[in-house]
């Protein structure tokens, strides 16, 4: 099921859902004070940009994104660049949760002509997991493959609602070429609600449903999914069953990374001219998560900072990595940095990096290209890293050897890895996983 892109009516619709929840979730003086801030943005700066860039600056000097987005596309990230800057995440977190996406979603059926999704989708609540398991799934016939996913929002706002439709497009495309394939899609706690470690101990949940209950415990069977802040959770609990005792029959069986948010906080991460996020949001974002300074250091935390070859070599599934991001970037450097460490490490990764385009553009090109192939193009190619029909880039068999520049400590030996997650298992242990 692939539905057409957003329409004007569909945004009016999506005000009509989100003002209620607005006034529900949000203190009314707060959100007049944030409404009276964002008036001179609306009026003055919005349209004065707008209009001074794509009509009165030469295409060469326009920034990389928007040389090549519609007046349509330039207008919708603007307003997001605006919002992810400005907007408290309280606010913010209310325009991606549950009681908004999903009567957006409904009301994106109706107007394609559904009166309900064609595809089964169920909400899963076992234990301290949470979240959507989407496709036809059987006790008696298992999955041939099973993606779980986790969603980004820079660990403060998002949830796997929001998600419905492109993860069910990823599905639609899949299953030509899988026998019942299914996704589950984790609902994780939000910062500042909660913080390190019941986000990695909640993902920990999730895999570990995913592997008992539906692969009956054939991890291969299994792709571990994420954007942005979903693909640092990615990492991190990679990373965490890498150092597990006798981990190599829990190893995943692939990886698709979508804009993945690699160091918390780092001096890589800066400002584009055409990308939304903002490096001091993240920044603020990454620090809340973390709770603590030195957790930013923490692998575990912050996926970036481990700097130890033999490290990423267990961490990896057994068919590697599929890693998509924009070209413009902010977390651009800190990605390509983690795809040349991954193949100093010998690990099979497959690039896609879309020059000109901006953070998670192979989800947000869903709602917002215009032509059917250019809309599908990043779930396309998801699909396909996944069933393995098609290669972004070749095998790294013949990569180069090499240790990381600067000086190193030590690598960890597979018994001082063992110590290091017990430590954290027991902090996982002592955290509450609602």
């Amino acid at each position: 099921m692939i539905l057409t892109q957003i329409s004007y009516l569909d945004c009016v619709a999506f005000l009509i859902f989100l003002i209620p929840q607005l006034l529900l979730n949000v203190n009314i003086i707060k959100l007049i004070i944030c409404g009276l801030r964002m008036i001179p943005f609306f009026l003055i700066k919005l349209p004065s940009s707008f209009i001074i860039e794509r009509y009165f600056t030469h295409q060469l000097h326009r920034s990389p994104f928007v040389q090549r987005a519609t007046p349509f596309q330039d207008f919708v990230i603007r307003c997001v660049r605006y919002a992810f800057a400005n907007l408290p995440a309280k606010i913010g977190r209310v325009f991606f949760s549950k009681n908004v996406a999903l009567p957006f979603f409904t009301f994106r059926l109706f107007r394609h002509g559904y009166a309900h999704s064609p595809i089964p989708w169920r909400e899963i609540k076992v234990g301290g997991v949470r979240g959507l398991l989407i496709g036809h799934y059987e006790e008696d016939d298992l999955p041939e493959v099973v993606v779980y996913y986790l969603h980004g929002g820079g660990f403060s706002m998002g949830s796997a609602y929001f998600y419905l439709e492109p993860l069910l497009a990823l599905l639609t495309l899949m299953q030509p070429h899988w026998r019942n394939p299914v996704i589950f899609a984790l609902d994780y706690d939000l910062v500042p609600d909660k913080c390190y470690p019941v986000q990695l101990s909640q993902a920990k949940a999730g895999y570990e449903y995913v592997l008992s209950t539906l692969v009956n415990g054939e991890a291969e069977s299994v792709v571990v999914a994420g954007d942005s802040a979903g693909a640092t959770l990615i990492l991190s609990l990679l990373l965490y069953l890498a150092a597990e005792p006798n981990n190599e029959d829990r190893k995943p069986g692939f990886a698709t990374l979508i804009s993945p948010w690699v160091s918390l906080v780092s001096e890589n991460n800066r400002d584009t001219a055409s990308d939304f996020l903002s490096a001091a949001s993240l920044h603020l974002y990454g620090s809340q998560y973390a709770r603590k300074k030195q957790y930013l250091s923490d692998p575990l935390v912050s996926p970036g900072s481990c700097r130890y070859l033999d490290w990423w070599q267990r961490a990896a599934p057994c068919h590697g990595f599929y890693i998509t991001f924009g070209g413009e970037e902010v977390l651009g450097p800190e990605t390509r940095e983690l795809i040349s460490r991954l193949k100093k490490a010998k690990v099979r990764v497959m690039v896609n990096e879309e020059p000109g385009l901006i953070h998670a553009w192979a989800i947000a090109r869903l709602f917002l290209e215009e032509s059917s192939e250019e809309r599908t193009k990043g779930m396309r190619q998801l699909a396909a890293a996944i069933t393995g029909a098609h290669f972004i880039e070749s095998p790294t068999d013949s990569a180069e050897n090499g240790s990381m520049e600067g000086e190193l400590p030590k690598l960890y030996t597979k018994e001082e890895m063992e110590a290091y997650v017990t430590e954290v298992a027991k902090s996982i242990t002592a955290s509450s996983v609602t």
